[in-house]
């Protein structure tokens, strides 16, 4: 019987609302998957390949790797049986208080121009970041202004690969509202039939065009928007079965199943950081 490819996850506290970091060592594959939060981190040893929203890309022990909202994207070890990386997931909002000057309109949206970054000095602030995040003591004013530090440093190193995200096409605006639609309804999703009808397309032309668009067909979508809300409501001290059943999960094991696919680590290992981190400090 084949043994189950090595997989440690750990979620870590973080002093500011809004913001969660982890770290991983892993021989996983993980599935074509997205998030609601932009990520970035780095790649503490092994080297991964994966497909993104911006080509297939390569990442070695350094460089510096991302994501953003709504990307979807997937992850294999690369040469080696497993990688280790620790990453930094950011809420829009948050994302643009960390990163607009304080005059700037902040309406827009913003993206990390490039999967993977080779920037030193990025790489060594980002560390530094972790590192604080790992020593802090909960509710320590002390240690909560450290991180605060280590926050603006890492952000403004990441400042300089930061662009404003394109508008939406106007041939978009259907499927953003057949996607706005499908968020709207977790537990009564519309049927295929109906969606196309909302896009003026059929159900085929919506398949096609829904998955080139988000990268994965409307029930995968679906399936991860439902994790991603239970992620929330748990993170506001949901029970665990509460949250399945909220968010439209057959019970608490199928929750867990999606969830550790998603995001790396279980619900459990999730709502035991949210109840370390107080989440009162404004990152920006």
């Amino acid at each position: 019987m084949a043994c189950a490819p090595v997989h440690r996850a750990r979620v870590l506290p973080t002093p500011w609302a809004g913001i969660h970091a982890c770290e991983l060592d892993s021989a996983r594959h993980f599935p074509r998957h997205w998030h609601a939060t932009h990520g970035f981190g780095v790649l503490d040893d092994g080297a991964q390949q994966s497909a993104s929203g911006r080509g297939a890309v390569e990442a070695f022990a350094g460089d510096v790797i991302s994501s953003h909202p709504g990307e979807v994207h997937d992850g294999r070890p690369l040469g080696s049986p497993s990688r280790r990386w620790r990453m930094l997931y950011v809420e829009p909002d948050c994302m643009r208080d960390l990163l607009a000057p304080p005059d700037a309109d902040r309406a827009g949206d913003l993206a990390i121009v490039r999967p993977v970054i080779q920037d030193p000095r990025l790489a060594t602030a980002l560390r530094q970041l972790f590192l604080r995040l790992d020593q802090a003591r909960p509710g320590d004013g002390v240690d909560g202004m450290a991180c605060d530090e280590a926050l603006a440093r890492a952000t403004h190193c990441l400042s300089a690969h930061v662009e404003h995200a394109p508008s939406v096409r106007d041939a978009d605006v259907n499927l953003a509202q057949v996607r706005d639609r499908l968020a709207a309804d977790l537990l009564a999703p519309p049927t295929l039939a109906e969606l196309a009808e909302q896009a003026g397309l059929s159900r085929y032309q919506l398949l096609r065009r829904f998955e080139r668009a988000h990268g994965v067909p409307p029930h995968a979508w679906l399936l991860m928007q439902r994790a991603e809300e239970a992620r929330r409501l748990i993170r506001q001290g949901l029970a665990l079965a509460d949250a399945a059943a909220a968010t439209g999960f057959a019970d608490q094991s199928h929750l867990g199943r999606v969830f550790l696919r998603q995001f790396g680590f279980t619900p459990g290992a999730w709502r035991a950081a949210m109840a370390q981190s107080p989440g009162v400090r404004h990152p920006g």
